[in-house]
């Protein structure tokens, strides 16, 4: 029996992988350089809840170009069925899918962590979001009886910027949190001075405060 390999985690570097796509062969994560990309399973081509997120990506492509991050697809189909698929795609739905799907033969499905035996043999609904240094960022796990919500995915990669840029955290459901709209947090003071700082910054208008840990402010 093949050994499974331990999924990467968070803040791993994504694991140099040669593939078989339907765009040609590539080698990733050096395909990508100087882009981030989300690099997401499905269960297999021909299927309906798989059909409905490949045409939701597609439709939400130039968003993520705009974030300067691509898309690949996979799953254990061979690249002769990709292509099918993708052409009833477009005949179907006239959509045409623009970016690549790797036809993996089970060896990155087995690397990455894809397969999960209570579910099945087929690949699960997973996502990597993978920065421009090729650092993992954030993975997402989905049953195949569930599809994904496209937009989540623009909204995190977005945030995951926004954080990096201005060193600050994200609020839960930004940009429309409940209570503090689409303001980001500022990281909690670790020293007691800092702590003092804190009111006092807020106190003349840089940010707004509940408290010395829980700080947010408008990005400029």
């Amino acid at each position: 029996m093949e050994e499974r390999k331990a999924m990467p985690l968070l803040g791993d570097e994504f694991p140099s992988l040669k593939v078989q796509t339907s765009r040609g062969i590539l080698s990733i994560p050096e395909h990508f350089k100087g882009k981030w990309f989300v690099l997401f399973s499905h269960p297999g081509d021909f299927t309906p809840v798989c059909t409905t997120e490949f045409v939701a990506f597609q439709k939400r492509y130039e968003d993520f170009k705009k974030l300067n991050c691509e898309l690949i697809g996979l799953s254990v189909d061979q690249v002769f069925s990709h292509i099918k698929w993708v052409e009833w795609i477009k005949d179907n739905f006239n959509v045409e899918i623009e970016f690549p799907i790797i036809a993996d033969t089970g060896q990155v499905a087995n690397k990455l962590g894809l397969i999960h035996p209570g579910k099945g043999t087929n690949t699960v609904r997973a996502v990597f979001i993978v920065d421009d240094k090729h650092k993992i960022r954030i993975i997402l796990y989905y049953p195949q009886e569930l599809g994904r919500n496209i937009d989540e995915i623009v909204r995190v990669v977005k945030a995951m910027q926004i954080s990096d840029k201005n060193g600050v955290a994200i609020p839960a459901n930004w940009p429309n949190n409940e209570e503090f709209g689409d303001d980001v947090i500022i990281p909690p003071a670790t020293d007691e001075q800092t702590a003092r700082k804190r009111i006092e910054k807020a106190n003349q208008g840089e940010f707004k405060c509940l408290d010395w840990w829980l700080c947010h402010k408008k990005l400029k």
